[in-house]
C-alpha cells in the first residue's frame, strides 16, 4: 500500500508541455503536485522549501543539469525517491542517473501508463 504522504511530487522539466503531461497523468492517479521547476537550480530551491518524497526530473536542464540537481537533493534528504526522464538512452546517461540516486529512468516520449507504472514501482519499493 502506497501512503498518501508519499504521493507528493515535484516535477522538473524545462518543457512546459512535459510538465503538464506528467502533472495531468499523476493527478489522475491521486498524486498531489507540490511544485514544478524549469531549471535544475530552481528544482533544488523548491526541494528545500517543499521537501517532496518524490521527484520526477529531466536530465537536460538549464542552469544545473538534472544529475547535479539530484545529487544536491540527496545531500538534503537521502530518502527522496527520484525518477529521471530523458530523451537520451545512452548507457552512460542511465548509469549517471543511477549513480546520482535515481530509482528509475524513463525514456521520452513515454506513455502515461508507463509513467504510472514506474512511479508506483518506485514508491512500493521504498
Amino acid at each position: 500500500m502506497i501512503s498518501p504522504d508519499s504521493k507528493k511530487v515535484l516535477i522538473v522539466d524545462d518543457s512546459s508541455f512535459q510538465r503538464k503531461l506528467i502533472k495531468f497523468t499523476l493527478q489522475g492517479e491521486g498524486f498531489e503536485i507540490l511544485g514544478e521547476a524549469e531549471t535544475g537550480y530552481d528544482a533544488v530551491q523548491k526541494f528545500k522549501q517543499l521537501h517532496p518524497p518524490l521527484v520526477i526530473i529531466d536530465i537536460v536542464l538549464p542552469r544545473m543539469d538534472g544529475i547535479t540537481a539530484v545529487q544536491e537533493m540527496k545531500k538534503i534528504d537521502s530518502n527522496v525517491k527520484v525518477i529521471m526522464i530523458s530523451s537520451y538512452s545512452s548507457k552512460e546517461k542511465v548509469m549517471q542517473a543511477i549513480m546520482a540516486g535515481a530509482k528509475q529512468y524513463l525514456l521520452k516520449p513515454f506513455e502515461p501508463e508507463k509513467l504510472i507504472e514506474v512511479t508506483n514501482k518506485v514508491l512500493k519499493d521504498s
